[in-house]
Order: C-alpha cells, then sequence, then structure tokens
C-alpha cells in the first residue's frame, strides 16, 4: 500500500496554477491573487526582483569591459541570440544562450527567449497597439486559418482595465483601424516626423503616421505610483530593466502587486515538464516540474492551471503532456496541436534623408521611437496580389558630426566644434504571415535537454505571400517617401530568419470548432476547460500590431472567466 504523505500533498496544493511569470503569467498571477485565490507561479529560470537584480541599470558604457560590445567568441558560441539587437553587454544576462539550452532548427529560425522572473517583459519593445475587427475577422474574411471566436467589442473592456494599470502612452488618434484607448500623455513627433505626417494625409488621406502608442509613464497617475513605480526619465536604457519602474514589466508590476495580496507563491527554477492529466476526473489536476539545479521532481496540484510559459514553450509543455485519453498531447484530439504557427515578417527597411527644416535638430530621447504607421493595405478590401498588409515604424532624427579631416590644431579645432548633420529617417516593416499547417513546431524523437525533456523541432519559413509584401512595402514606403521630399533613399532587405521579431505566435489557436481548433472563446481547451492558454500560443491569426497587449487583455479576461466557471464549480 503506498504511502501518501497528507500534509506534503496538502503544501503543494493551491487555488491556481500557472506556468510563467511574463508577461501574460504576471497578469494571470496579479488577477488570481486579487481574487484571493491562492496562486502557484512557476517560473523556468532565476528569481529577478525589481531593482535589486538589474545589476547594469545605472552602468556608463565606459565601466563596460568591451564598452558593451559583443567579443568574437561569445558571437561565435551564441551565433542566434547574438543575432538579436538587444543581446549585448549590458542585457546579455536576461537572455538564454544557445549553448544552455538547444533546439532543433529543422529550417532556419532565431528562437529568442528570456527566462527568468519576467520573461521578456523585463526586454520588450514596449508597443502597444488595439487590434480591432479588421484583425479579427482578417481570417474569416481572406479565407485562411479559421475564424477568431472573438471580436473587438468582446476584448475592448478588457484593453481598457490593462491600459489603464500599466499606464500606456499615446494619442486618440480616431482610427477604424487601431482602436483608441485609455492613453497617458503622448511622447510627441519631431518636427521631420511631424512633416511626413502631415504629407501622408494630404497626399493619400487614409495613410497616418501617429505618436507611437507604448508602454511607458509619461505623466503616471495613482494607480501607478501605488505600483511604486515613478515616471519614465527616458533614459532608454529599457533593456537593462529601469530601477524607475518607468516601463511596465512583470517584474515591477503585477508580480509585486500580486506579492502584496499574500496569495502569491513563486517558485523560479521550475522547469514544467508536463501538465497532469486525470484520466477518472477528466480534467487536469496540477503539473509535474523539474527543479533546474538539483533535478529533483515536485508535482503541484490545483483546479484551475493557466499556461503561460511563451508561444513555443507552451506547445512544448502540452505537446509533452500525454497520457491514454490525449496520447499526442493534452487535448490534441485534432492533430493539430503545434500547427499553424505564424510570426511578425520584420525583414523590410528604408532609409533616407531629408534637406529641409535645417533650423530644427533633435534633443533628449523618444522612448516610444517616434512614429507608428497603423497599417493601410487591403484594409477593407483585397487590393493587392498579396494577403493581409503591414504597419510600419517610422523616425527622423539628426546628430552632430564631427570634422576628422585634416592634422594638427586644424583637427583638434574641428573636434571641438561638431556641426549638425542632416536629418536622417528611416522606417521598418511588420509584416503579418499566415498560419499555415505546414508552420509547425513539435518535439524531437531523438534529442533530449538537460532535464530529459524532448527538443523543440521548428520547422517555419518565408512564403510568396511574404516575399510580394516585402515589395510592397519598399515600393510603398519609397513613393511617400519621395513625395515628402526625401532623398538618397535605400531600400534593403536583411533576408533575416523567421524569429529574430521575437514575436513567434499560435500553434494552440482559438477558434469555435474543437476539429479546428484548440481554445474556446475564453482560451480554455476544448478538450480539457480546467486548462486555459492565454500567451502567444493561443493567437489564431497574427495581424499586424505588436501582441504583448492583446496577450495581457486576453489573461485578464481568462481569469475573470475561470474565477466564474470556478464558483459554479464547472470546472
Amino acid at each position: 500500500m503506498a504511502y501518501i504523505n497528507v500534509d506534503s500533498v496538502k503544501q503543494r496544493t493551491f487555488d491556481a496554477i500557472v506556468i510563467g511569470s511574463g508577461m501574460s503569467g504576471g497578469w494571470a498571477a496579479k488577477e488570481f491573487t486579487g481574487r484571493g485565490l491562492k496562486t502557484l507561479v512557476l517560473e523556468r529560470g532565476r528569481d529577478v526582483k525589481h531593482i535589486k537584480d538589474y545589476p547594469t541599470t545605472n552602468m556608463m558604457p565606459y565601466e563596460f569591459e568591451h564598452r558593451n560590445e559583443l567579443t568574437y567568441e561569445i558571437k561565435q558560441k551564441e551565433p542566434v541570440i547574438s543575432r538579436c539587437y538587444a543581446f549585448r553587454e549590458d542585457a546579455m544576462h536576461f537572455f538564454v544562450r544557445d549553448s544552455e539550452q538547444p533546439y532543433v532548427q529543422e529550417k532556419p529560425f532565431d528562437w529568442i527567449r528570456g527566462q527568468q522572473v519576467g520573461g521578456k517583459s523585463l526586454l520588450w519593445a514596449r508597443q502597444t497597439q488595439r487590434w480591432s475587427d479588421l484583425d479579427f475577422e482578417g481570417p474569416a474574411r481572406d479565407g485562411f486559418a479559421v475564424d477568431w471566436p472573438i471580436r473587438y467589442k468582446d476584448l475592448a473592456p478588457w484593453y481598457s482595465y490593462v491600459e489603464k494599470f500599466a499606464g500606456i502612452s499615446g494619442n486618440n488618434d480616431g482610427l477604424e483601424e487601431l482602436p483608441d484607448g485609455e492613453f497617458l500623455p503622448p511622447f510627441p513627433l519631431n518636427s521631420v516626423e511631424d512633416h511626413f505626417k502631415k504629407q501622408l494625409k494630404a497626399q493619400y488621406g487614409n495613410r497616418h503616421v501617429i505618436s507611437a502608442r507604448c508602454a511607458h509613464l509619461s505623466k503616471p497617475n495613482q494607480i501607478h505610483l501605488d505600483q511604486g513605480r515613478a515616471q519614465c526619465q527616458n533614459r532608454i536604457l529599457c533593456q537593462r530593466g529601469c530601477p524607475f519602474g518607468g516601463y511596465f514589466s512583470s517584474n515591477a508590476s503585477t508580480l509585486p502587486w500580486a506579492e502584496r495580496t499574500g496569495n502569491l507563491t513563486l517558485v523560479p527554477h521550475a522547469v514544467v515538464r508536463e501538465v497532469i492529466y486525470d484520466e477518472k476526473a477528466g480534467k487536469a489536476t496540477g503539473v509535474r516540474v523539474i527543479n533546474s539545479q538539483t533535478k529533483e521532481e515536485t508535482e503541484y496540484y490545483a483546479p484551475v492551471i493557466f499556461v503561460n510559459a511563451s508561444a513555443f514553450s507552451t506547445n512544448q509543455i502540452l505537446l509533452n503532456s500525454t497520457s491514454s485519453r490525449f496520447p499526442n498531447g493534452l487535448g490534441n484530439d485534432n492533430g493539430l496541436l503545434g500547427k499553424y504557427v505564424a510570426f511578425h515578417n520584420y525583414r523590410a527597411r528604408i532609409t533616407a534623408e531629408y534637406e529641409g527644416m535645417q533650423e530644427y535638430a533633435t534633443d533628449g530621447r523618444n522612448p516610444a521611437g517616434g512614429g507608428y504607421i497603423p497599417r493601410f493595405r487591403n484594409l477593407h478590401k483585397q487590393e493587392t496580389d498579396f494577403l493581409r498588409g503591414y504597419a510600419a515604424g517610422f523616425r527622423a532624427n539628426r546628430s552632430m558630426q564631427e570634422d576628422t579631416t585634416g592634422f594638427g590644431a586644424e583637427l583638434k579645432k574641428q573636434l571641438l566644434n561638431p556641426t549638425w548633420g542632416t536629418w536622417k529617417v528611416g522606417s521598418h516593416m511588420m509584416g503579418e504571415t499566415i498560419p499555415k499547417e505546414e508552420s509547425r513546431i513539435s518535439l524531437s524523437k531523438e534529442q533530449k535537454d538537460a532535464w530529459g525533456i524532448p527538443l523543440l523541432n521548428i520547422a517555419i519559413d518565408y512564403d510568396e505571400n511574404d516575399n510580394k509584401m516585402v515589395a510592397d512595402y519598399h515600393a510603398q514606403m519609397e513613393e511617400m517617401f519621395t513625395k515628402a521630399g526625401f532623398t538618397n533613399i535605400q531600400k534593403t532587405d536583411s533576408k533575416q530568419a523567421p524569429g529574430l521579431d521575437i514575436h513567434e505566435m499560435g500553434g494552440v489557436r482559438m477558434g469555435h470548432d474543437p476539429k479546428t481548433s484548440l481554445l474556446n472563446k475564453y482560451n480554455q481547451l476544448h478538450a480539457c476547460p480546467n486548462v486555459y492558454v492565454t500567451d502567444g500560443a493561443c493567437m489564431t491569426s497574427t495581424s499586424t500590431q505588436n501582441p504583448s497587449l492583446t496577450y495581457m487583455a486576453l489573461t485578464a479576461r481568462a481569469v475573470d472567466h475561470a474565477v466564474s466557471e470556478l464558483k459554479k464549480r464547472n470546472i
């Protein structure tokens, strides 16, 4: 007769379990604990406390051994993560190294990971835009993937709820394709960015440049001060962790808020092997976890489980959660788990110069990054030879230049008297890619990681639709730049592998029909309703907006539903 330590089981039993402490996991923790539920948050990486664990946040450039550059040895040893723009000497401690946690690239894919308490919320670009019905209705209208089971009206109040707490700066621009929100004052455009905005409005009417909306406290409200956060100092050193809490992160905001309730238990170094499914009960009962340091295995239990491990890691956990009932992964009755993955296409850029407005220059820093051009192609009808469209960033700057020619006293004089250079302008594309069945992630049958879990196999690539979109972006932006008076226009296609956008989504998509989707309209697994997925894995399509705000809103909404279902004893 097996001995059951009742006290031990009781100590490992909670009202809710959240797997992952990043953007969406932090929100799940905040919402559950705020409603009085004893909540366990499991984080695969180490603990990172707000302020205390930001070791480089106040370092000067000369204090970095390599002046914040990567060494040749690191680039050779960690080729994938070295391609990420934020992986530098000041923030590399927040990224997963290729050499430490390998994965299988059936096709080239740069998987950028941040595994610590707070996850990638410490590292994100902080751009925050709502989706509109033009996005939610896209798959149904254009005939790809499956129809989203929700529309904008379902999520709008939750966008507002999240925006008020997180703190989002921006203007109410009155655009159908980019709904307005609950905004703090915007970070303004500079003179040339505003010039481009006026040119587009005058010459196109339906194309816009707006102040980029971002999760920075331009003017904190009381709710932000109550979180212990202060106004953004425009340092633009965000990837190091902000000691002011000037931008939203789980570490500065949701997790400390949850901790104050007394209902949060946070366990770092917890590698989740699988979700435990009880076939007699017909539901999930807990999770099986391996301590990443000691490799000790522990089980935790709860009546509801939120899987927020980040898009691909969530897929990996569910695929590895097998049982007699679900031999191909939890909830995977239709064989679609891990399929229909998509991302954002960031390959295309364009730069130019502007000889006008020489009486103006830039001063200070803009943490929002400048302007944002909402999607304008195929909005209301199909008008190109590719599906969907793209948004774009836009920024202008003017810097001081030093004349380094000459010798001796003349050179010294020139170096001491720099002059303003020409305005430089630039834009990058954020294109929607189409989720396809052949775009998939799966578990390796041959290789396992340090904890005995099958490695993730990634098979994702661009297609002809993506190539046509790049060509159209270049053509349209060149035309717009030319009309705005910009010169020396240069177009580039980086040909970078998918993944560097860090916007991978899907694999556990939402939908109406259990035959064609994994999750219902409240993010519950169709076949196991007490398991919810609200990170990037749940996305049916990608649209063109930065996705984090939508993950947060979906999470808050799903927790509200889960708590209601628990009270009704439906799960």
